[in-house]
């Protein structure tokens, strides 16, 4: 059993099942434990006439002690001949002790010295039925009401493990309402506290990278413009060098400040519809690669899934080896290369930001899993292959 409050609600009303039903068995055992055939021997000695006084004498003293013990008593001879009774009829006992009948109390006997039958049973109140009937009552009246108490407690704890569940996919600005002062209360004001401090560590972080990120523009424009102002006489490969390591260091910040937003935008359901296969073919014919599969429509911002199919792409050129091929089927873009591919023990770790391994490093594969998530997919590597399943429009 999986829920929290379906296990504490059966454990109370088990425990209140169970002493309902030791205190039945307790009141039946223990409330007529003062009836016996010695104790009716004992007090007939001492309270009824002898046998041969009158029945009217018998009487008499059998009323007053049922009056003071308030039960039932019926006086027999020793034939089983009735000669006294108060209370309602008891039938002439055959033996000593407890007699059993189908329904109403237990009746108790005791033969006195003389030969006579002393018969007691308790005044009836609805027998052992109607206590066990009223037992019955009060365990299903506590049930419903410790029900909504129960509840209430495991409620708060199913909101707190939604906003850790929250927190745990992205969203730093989950909190939880606290209620009451108990445990669970301090537990979600901790949960809440941590959140905050998270929050504003991440926003802190991201925001000194996107500083640092926009920073370095300025100088890299300014090497760019001295590149440029060079004389005809520089070296051309040197020069080539340089705008070559100026293009990357452009390209590595425009990633960095990619992922920066991705981190902090909000989900991409209520954007456009968008051709998955138009895309594909669009960006695979700017390296000359005709993409082939079925259409697809896929809900989300066309700009992102354009720049993951663009690192997917550049990613096998720079790493893979020709052909490179492009194909949309059964919901999954594939792009594949003819390298050797991806050691299986790195095939999770290449998406890790600036992994160095057997496709280079840098953030290119990070951002193609950070906006096929944002699409509600997810992309595998498949040794020279990596394939991104995303979630068709409806």
């Amino acid at each position: 059993m999986r829920k929290l409050y379906l296990r504490i609600y059966l454990a109370v009303v088990a425990s209140l099942a169970v002493f309902a039903l030791v205190a039945a068995l307790a009141w039946r055992s223990f409330g007529e434990a003062w009836v016996s055939d010695e104790t009716l021997a004992t007090v007939a000695r001492n309270v009824l006439p002898a046998a041969a006084a009158p029945a009217a004498e018998q009487q008499a003293a059998l009323e007053r002690l049922a009056r003071d013990l308030r039960i039932d008593l019926a006086l027999f001879a020793p034939d089983g001949t009735r000669l006294a009774r108060v209370g309602r009829p008891i039938e002439a006992p055959q033996r000593p002790g407890r007699q059993h009948r189908m329904r109403g109390p237990p009746v108790w006997a005791a033969q006195l010295e003389d030969g006579r039958w002393l018969a007691a049973r308790a005044p009836h109140r609805g027998g052992p039925g109607f206590g066990f009937f009223v037992l019955a009552l009060i365990l299903i009246a506590i049930a419903v009401g410790a029900y909504p108490v129960v509840r209430r407690l495991t409620r708060r704890l199913e909101r707190l493990h939604r906003g850790v569940t929250a927190l745990g996919e992205g969203d730093l600005s989950a909190r939880v309402k606290v209620e009451g002062r108990d445990e669970v209360a301090r537990l979600a004001e901790g949960f809440n506290q941590a959140a905050e401090r998270i929050e504003r560590l991440v926003g802190a972080n991201k925001s000194m990278l996107a500083s640092a990120s926009h920073e370095l523009r300025t100088p890299l424009s300014r090497i760019r413009m001295a590149v440029e102002l060079m004389k005809e006489g520089a070296d051309p490969a040197r020069k080539r060098e340089l705008e070559q390591d100026i293009a990357e260091l452009d390209a590595l910040i425009d990633e960095i400040l990619l992922a920066s937003r991705l981190d902090a935008l909000p989900g991409v359901e209520s954007g456009e519809t968008v051709d998955l296969l138009a895309l594909a073919a669009e960006e695979a014919s700017r390296y000359g690669i005709e993409a082939e599969g079925a259409s697809m429509m896929v809900r989300g911002d066309a700009r992102l899934l354009r720049r993951m199919i663009r690192n997917l792409l550049e990613n096998a050129r720079r790493h893979g080896a020709p052909p490179v091929t492009v194909s949309l089927k059964n919901r999954e873009l594939s792009v594949c290369d003819s390298g050797i591919g991806v050691p299986a023990a790195e095939r999770e770790r290449v998406f890790e930001p600036f992994y160095r391994g057997a496709r280079g490093s840098g953030l290119g594969l990070s951002i193609v899993r950070q906006i096929a998530r944002r699409h509600g997919g997810d992309v595998r590597c498949e040794g020279n292959c990596f394939v991104v399943r995303l979630r068709a429009s409806a």
